[in-house]
């Protein structure tokens, strides 16, 4: 079993993937960029990367080969473990080539070095785009000469530049004279209110102490695993108390568009912990739960 397909699926709806005992595939999102010497425009993505500390299993890339294969999690983490041994030796020599992400390799201290792959973007909200290229705008200055004034029209300019200082001498005293007038009338307006304001004004000899409420934010969980849908609420309590005897943290999520309750396994903050625990449940107790998101 080759595990490229399955990490590179995963890769396009998680930011992490971890393969046990050998390390996790990482993507960050990157915004788009323009290439200043190639003047070629590039749209946002994911760019991968690999942490080999990240070696514990947390179910994920084992439960999607289970589900996609139609075995059990303990078959499909026994083939990820071989697929593992089978790298590490190829590491020793040529390296390993992981199709669509990239190429592991050994440096000289024996630590593990990634190139990542050329052409893939694991952005879904850029699917459809792709790198623009386009050519550089050849930009012409133009200076224009400014003809000298004639000396027969000096003096004309001289009596139009008096006249617009005269003119606007005379705007500024009648501008300023507006402006007085109308701080005179906001000024005593100002004042009926405010003895408006103090006529009303009353004090409590005795008032109440203050109360200071506590409110903590609850945490948001939009991720829910279905048990079962109900049109009778007392089947839906029934079913309720028959999964918190058995230790879930169940609870009722209220009705769907059909006017069915809806039990659940539980609910959960982060959508990779509530997939991980749907394959569970659907591998140990009940092959029809599935994943509700309610945002």
């Amino acid at each position: 079993m080759t595990l490229d397909n399955y990490i590179s699926d995963l890769l396009y709806r998680h930011d992490c993937v971890i393969v046990p005992d050998f390390g996790g595939f990482i993507s960050n999102k990157k915004s788009a960029r323009l290439d200043a010497e190639t003047h070629a425009f590039y749209p946002p993505y994911k760019q991968i990367g690999f942490n080999s500390h990240l070696k514990h299993n947390d179910g994920l890339l084992a439960n999607y080969i289970a589900t996609k294969e139609n075995i059990s999690y303990q078959k499909a983490t026994s083939a990820i473990s071989l697929a593992v041994i089978k790298w590490q030796n190829k590491l020793q020599s040529e390296g390993v080539a992981i199709k669509k992400i990239g190429k592991l390799s050994l440096n000289a201290e024996k630590q593990i070095e990634f190139t990542p792959g050329q052409g893939y973007n694991y952005l879904t909200s850029s699917f459809g785009l792709s790198s623009v290229k386009g050519s550089p705008v050849a930009r012409e200055t133009k200076v224009i000469p400014i003809a000298k004034e004639k000396k027969s029209y000096g003096k004309i300019a001289s009596y139009a530049a008096a006249a617009a200082i005269v003119l606007s001498l005379g705007f500024i005293g009648l501008q300023e004279y507006s402006t007085n007038q109308h701080n005179r009338l906001v000024a005593s307006q100002q004042k009926a209110v405010e003895k408006k304001i103090q006529t009303a004004t009353f004090v409590i000899d005795n008032p109440l102490p203050t109360l200071e409420l506590q409110v903590s934010k609850a945490k948001l969980k939009p991720y829910h695993v279905i048990a079962g849908a109900f049109q009778f609420p007392e089947n839906a309590k029934k079913k309720l108390r028959q999964l918190k005897a058995k230790g879930y943290d169940a609870s009722i999520i209220g009705k769907n568009k059909w006017g069915l309750t809806q039990v659940a396994f539980g609910s959960y903050e982060n959508r990779n912990q509530a997939i991980n625990n749907l394959y569970r449940i659907q591998d140990t107790v009940s092959e029809d739960a599935w994943l509700l998101v309610k945002k």
